[in-house]
């Protein structure tokens, strides 16, 4: 089954996380670690997310500071496999446009296909380089509609090059990010719910959120996208806070507001065992919420925070 199928499969709230890729040089044994310690609370699929490149500035031997080009954590479409061969889950690697041409996508997709991983999560990716990387964003999908074009062409077997191979046996199934307070970049909700709408006519399965700390925000997103005629399945993303930092460095990256009364608690935490205490409550307030009002799925953003997922896990599952 799909990634859509297996959240619409039952009526029963499912469970399913985010997994970054090991940093570069390290090995795979902090994923699988991750996992092991939420594998028993049955994940319908585990993310794994892609990261463009990035650089430093370094003075070389001879004084002069130069840029380096470094991608800090490679792999994403072998730790999809490994994570797959080991535990028989379903994976959804991340396909971002910004940061990879196209020809170094349809490659990773030619490899997916390879290795029988046919759910992917497309998503425009992180713009903060556009204006390093000039020559190569000209070879870049600049959108996710345009991603979305690619994987349609693959699926019928056409190539960037215009060559045509038998459509692959099992066709690429995708879905495409949704952001309830509106992405940062849009001008108002009514463009954004626009720009997600011709993201599910051009065949997005799913929609997964970004995160968000108020329920209602949530709500009120399926309401506004059933509204303007997307039926797909909208997967609500939470996660737990585990640092103070987390307070002002959350909405600043991913453009989403922290509930007053739940700022008042996190700023009265005097270290961050505290914070993770509150963040644990918050959140697991949150999954009940969302599992009592029927949400098919309930999908986790780890990101260093696998003890406070398996609390909040054990509370809600």
């Amino acid at each position: 089954m799909t990634a859509a199928e297996l959240v619409l499969k039952d009526k029963e709230t499912k469970f399913s996380f985010e997994l970054l890729p090991p940093l570069k040089g390290n090995n795979i044994d902090k994923v699988f670690h991750t996992i092991d310690i939420l594998k028993e609370f049955n994940p319908q699929f585990i993310n794994i997310t892609s990261h463009r490149e990035e650089y430093a500035f370094e003075t070389n031997s001879k004084g002069f500071i130069e840029k380096r080009v470094i991608r800090k954590r490679p792999g994403t479409v072998a730790v999809a496999a490994s994570i797959q061969n080991k535990y028989g889950i379903k994976v959804i690697p991340h396909i971002i446009s910004r940061g990879f041409t196209r020809s170094e996508t349809e490659y990773a997709l030619i490899d997916l296909n390879f290795l029988g991983i046919h759910d992917i999560l497309i998503l425009r990716g992180d713009d903060a380089h556009k204006d390093k990387y000039p020559i190569r964003e000209e070879k870049c999908n600049q959108y996710a509609i345009e991603l979305a074009e690619q994987v349609n062409d693959l699926n019928k077997g056409v190539f960037l090059d215009g060559t045509s191979v038998e459509p692959f046996e099992t066709p690429f199934s995708y879905g495409v990010a949704g952001y309830p307070e509106k992405h940062e970049e849009a001008p108002n909700m009514e463009s954004d719910m626009s720009y997600l709408k011709a993201k599910v006519d051009a065949g997005a399965e799913y929609v997964m959120t970004q995160m968000f700390f108020d329920n209602q925000k949530y709500y009120d997103f399926v309401d506004k996208c059933r509204a303007a005629g997307i039926t797909v399945p909208i997967i609500p993303g939470i996660k737990p806070v585990t640092a103070a930092s987390q307070l002002t460095v959350l909405p600043k990256i991913f453009s989403c507001e922290i509930p007053e009364d739940f700022a008042k608690e996190l700023r009265r935490c005097k270290n961050n065992d505290e914070v993770k205490q509150v963040g644990v409550e918050w959140c697991t307030q949150q999954a009940l919420d969302l599992k009592k009002n029927g949400v098919p799925i309930i999908h986790f953003y780890t990101m260093m925070a696998t003890q406070s997922v398996r609390k909040i896990a054990e509370a809600v599952y």
